[in-house]
């Protein structure tokens, strides 16, 4: 039997468990993870390149000349390669980095001193090849739900150094091969894991500029911070962002939460967005609750080749009270929603179903708003959804209204004779407003400079999916 404590324990632990449902999740590929090997080993040759080789020397004894003092200095590296690499992912655990056959050129000046009077010197070339390095990188989420990566388990082996000797006699080369040449790998070797873990962890300023807080408007930003450390498998790893609008400074759960959804085993292109239906249902709650999703309707928002105008002639053709009781005025629509609207994700088709109100006004000589009826608005349209730039936009089109006669100040009338007149102000006035604020865009979860190309947009049921590749410059 659970004790009352358990269950308490228990209980409290279920509203966590449901929040870390994702609305967003983010797919990187072995296609992205390659693109991003391209980068990173651009950036590790050069790091490498600042490898500082100390002066070596010393005294030792080399047959046949006996006590040999040596010097070698100003050792400069002229060329480095890394001609083999790879990343591996590691099943939840991170991804492993393998370089083989890397080489470095050097040049530098050797002086020798022997039978305590006789001083030589000259320049020197250094061969260094069959250079390997193996480290592990582990990828989590930070503080702030940005990812971070950090570098575990580097190993460095210098394979086998070859030096050509300007000047001085044929020994040199058994000095070398006797005690310079451990000392020279052992020189370069110690250094190279420490640089490796620099070039992953410089990554970091570039993940922390993922918008984990992104302002769309001024009534709403979108949250993308992940929710858990990211899922490794053998072909992708697998990013859980919160995906949530807000209105801006006021951070308010709406009255529904994700659903689990799975992405497909798509692995085409570098990167899969895949937006759920809650992340878009939470842009139409936060407009709603800010009252953005509302407007009024003039006569002049109606093209003036229209034979149906916004006055209390139109409408008393209908309504024969209107006419009587308020002769040749002007009159103004009030449209907005009551409750958040609904978008529905169905294969190749997303709509949305929105529960509104229309308030007729007469506008009396001295602009006081008389009001005429009110009206309940069940309405349904068609959205297409695309990307553009790092933003997805969109566009509706009008399927259908149903209206209902709220209330009446002007006496009963059938609401159905008016059906034309607000179907032609909905789609003359409404919604081309709604489709100049959709093709604004919102932004969609990316890193710096990140631009987006190859890109398709499929709906799919209950989300939809982003498939692209991506190019940062700068």
């Amino acid at each position: 039997k659970m004790s009352p404590c358990c269950w308490l324990a228990l209980l409290a632990l279920v509203p966590f468990a449901l929040a870390t449902n994702p609305g967003v999740k983010v797919k990187l590929t072995e296609k992205g993870i390659e693109y991003g090997k391209q980068i990173g080993m651009a950036s590790l040759q050069q790091k490498l390149k600042t490898m500082k080789v100390p002066d070596l020397s010393g005294t030792e004894r080399v047959a046949p000349i006996g006590k040999v003092k040596y010097s070698l200095t100003g050792i400069t590296i002229v060329n480095l390669g890394l001609p083999y690499s790879a990343l591996a992912l590691v099943p939840d655990t991170g991804i492993s980095l393998s370089i083989t056959n890397a080489f470095i050129s050097l040049h530098g000046n050797w002086k020798i001193r022997y039978l305590s009077f006789i001083k030589d010197s000259g320049s020197f070339d250094l061969e260094v090849n069959g250079l390997t390095v193996t480290d592990s990188i582990t990828i989590k989420s930070d503080e702030t739900g940005r990812p971070t990566v950090s570098s575990v388990n580097c190993v460095a082996n210098v394979g086998s150094a070859s030096i050509k000797f300007h000047g001085g006699a044929s020994w040199l080369y058994n000095l070398f091969s006797a005690y310079i040449d451990k000392a020279l790998r052992s020189a370069l070797q110690k250094q190279i894991c420490p640089l490796v873990a620099d070039t992953i962890t410089d990554m970091n300023p570039h993940l922390k500029t993922l918008n984990v807080l992104a302002k769309v408007d001024k009534y709403a930003e979108v949250e993308y911070s992940m929710v858990t450390s990211p899922t490794i498998s053998n072909a992708s790893i697998d990013f859980s962002l919160k995906g949530e609008f807000y209105n801006i400074g006021k951070h308010q759960e709406p009255p529904f939460s994700p659903t689990p959804f799975s992405l497909p085993p798509q692995v085409n292109n570098m990167l899969y967005i895949g937006m759920s239906a809650f992340t878009t249902n939470s842009a139409g709650f936060v407009y709603n609750n800010a009252g953005a999703l509302s407007l009024y309707i003039t006569d002049d928002m109606i093209p003036p080749s229209s034979p149906i105008r916004l006055n209390t002639r139109t409408f008393g053709a209908f309504i024969p009270e209107i006419a009587k009781r308020f002769p040749s005025m002007m009159m103004k629509l009030l449209v907005k929603t009551v409750k958040e609207p609904t978008i529905f994700f169905e294969p190749n088709n997303v709509t949305v179903q929105a529960s509104g109100s229309v308030t007729a006004y007469a506008i009396q000589p001295n602009t006081t708003l008389s009001p005429l009826f009110v009206l309940n608005m069940e309405g349904s349209v068609s959205a297409r959804l695309y990307v553009t730039g790092v933003k997805l936009a969109g566009a509706v089109t009008l399927n259908k209204i149903e209206m209902t006669l709220e209330t009446s100040y002007v006496g009963q009338f059938q609401v159905r004779s008016l059906d034309n007149i607000f179907l032609m102000v909905l789609k003359v006035a409404v919604i081309p407003k709604v489709n100049a604020r959709l093709e604004k865009g919102f932004p969609l979860p990316s890193i710096g400079k990140m631009n987006l190309v190859n890109t398709q947009l499929q709906v799919l049921k209950d989300y939809m999916l982003i498939g692209t590749d991506v190019q940062f410059t700068g």
